[in-house]
């Protein structure tokens, strides 16, 4: 999972590194988003309600309608479960792009709440299944039971439509009675376990028990089943506490303003001033950990989609934003116009660009597993595979020697990935150090950038945990350092 392509409308596309994102809106704009705000941009259950219900007790019309929508869903959970490029490759298929708005959203949201909750519905398969039935069959299963219990789609309906769904492909047809019986199983069973262990793959349960417990594995697996807000990064100057009001927000520890408003963000208010981009609470501390000044040379490695090019940029630094994706880092180019903002935007391999230059501050948000980012992608757990750790890590590796080569004499370097991994982080500072003995730790303070207290390890590196905001962020570490 190193990097994915945005998809189109109001549907981001992921990246490696932060998984910070770009989307465009459909009329052709483009905006800085942190970390996918599908679920900010409406309400899931109601538009569920919405393209699903019937009446009566039969399946209506309006219901029928519904049924390319469930197919989109369908399309989007086995591109995510077969790591065939995920939820985003999936959105340009067929199946998904030629629905309208609102199935597209209610696609989007019925794939997004599947995954949030597939661990609790599988365990509840499993007492109904002899067999392992196809794959559609079993996603038809998931889909269903998603319906009923997490998006409180009417009983009848999520069973109706998904034996529909059944009949509808040659693959799936000979078990439409299948689907009919599992289905009525489990809703005269109830809600399935909400067990914190059961929403994570147990794999990756395991290894978060084991780095810090079971009782902070509970709290961070706790956070996959949550719907985040959405968070938004301001440009310096900008009346804070105004647009707070406006966006029905607060004001978070080092000025993130996180807002539950639902709709789509190019209409909510600044959006065309181009003051703020959205960008996780988590994901906006490395670049302030930087602290650049005006004047100053910055530069991002593995800058794509650009949201803390923005951050340095605003800062005053004059940024040079480097990424191997040429297609990505068009949306730099577009996002740091809309906001008024200049960097020198190159395409080329992070570990491999040629240039001599060397900057005051480098930051490498580097290419990792992601599973810090399940909050707003829960793709990344299941797709992810305990080898995917320690090839990624080589990769981190050779970039972290490339970015200390870029910086100047006393200069500061943050190394950063959103993932909860130890070998992503803290093993890959003791290892840098090891091998490069003109590199020094810089301490974090405690809090500082806005990083939650419970954050800081007595090491002075941050291991940002889901679970150490109220209302979440994503899971990240960070480490500082300078060049001797």
């Amino acid at each position: 999972m190193l990097c994915r392509a945005a998809g189109g409308g109001l549907f981001q596309g992921s990246t490696g590194g932060g998984r910070d994102r770009l989307v465009g809106s459909r009329a052709g704009r483009q905006v800085c988003l942190g970390h996918d705000p599908i679920p900010s941009t409406f309400d899931a259950k109601k538009l569920a309600l919405a393209v699903a219900s019937g009446h009566g007790g039969r399946v209506t019309q309006e219901l029928n309608d519904g049924l390319p929508a469930r197919e989109g869903a369908l399309a989007l959970i086995d591109a995510a479960l077969s790591r065939r490029g995920g939820l985003d490759e999936a959105a340009s298929a067929n199946a998904f792009r030629f629905l309208e708005p609102r199935e597209r959203a209610f696609a989007r949201a019925l794939a997004m709440a599947a995954l949030r909750h597939l661990g609790p519905i599988d365990r509840a398969l499993a007492g109904k299944l002899a067999k392992e039935p196809p794959p559609r069959v079993r996603n038809l299963l998931r889909l269903g039971a998603t319906q009923a219990f997490f998006l409180e789609v009417p009983a009848f309906a999520a069973v109706a439509t998904s034996v529909e769904l059944a009949g509808a492909h040659k693959a799936s047809r000979p078990f439409k009675g299948l689907v009919n019986a599992v289905l009525r199983g489990l809703l005269r069973d109830g809600a399935p376990s909400a067990e914190p262990e059961h929403l994570a793959p147990p794999w990756l349960y395991a290894r978060w028990a084991g780095a810090w417990g079971k009782a902070t594995a509970d709290a961070v697996a706790a956070q996959i089943g949550f719907e985040p807000a959405t968070d938004l990064s301001l440009k310096p100057g900008a009346d804070a506490a105004a647009l707070a009001g406006e966006l029905e927000g607060e004001i978070l520890p080092g000025g993130t303003l996180r807002t539950s408003r639902r709709g789509d963000v190019s209409a909510w208010p600044a959006f065309d001033d181009g003051i703020w981009w959205v960008q996780d609470a988590a994901a906006a501390i490395p670049a302030r950990l930087l602290d650049v000044r005006p004047g100053q040379t910055a530069l991002d490695l593995c800058a794509a989609p650009g949201g803390k090019t923005l951050q340095l940029a605003a800062a005053g630094a004059a940024v040079v934003a480097v990424d191997r994706s040429a297609a990505r880092l068009q949306r730099v180019t577009e996002n740091l116009a809309r906001l008024n903002l200049t960097a020198e935007v190159i395409a080329a391999d992070a570990g491999a660009w040629d240039d001599a230059r060397t900057f005051d501050a480098v930051l490498l948000d580097a290419p990792c597993s992601a599973t810090g980012t399940f909050r707003r992608h829960p793709d990344v757990l299941w797709a992810a595979r305990p080898g995917d750790v320690a090839s990624l890590a080589a990769v981190q590796s050779r970039l972290l020697d490339s970015a200390a080569g870029r910086l100047k004499p006393g200069g500061r370097l943050v190394y950063c990935v959103c993932s909860l991994e130890p070998e992503e982080g803290e093993a890959q500072v003791e290892a840098f150090l090891a091998r490069r003995p003109d590199m020094a730790l810089d301490p974090i303070a405690a809090e500082e950038g806005g990083a939650p207290a419970a954050s800081l390890t007595p090491r002075g590196t941050l291991r940002i945990l889901p679970h150490h905001r109220e209302g979440g962020l994503d899971g990240f570490f960070a480490a500082r350092f300078v060049k001797t």
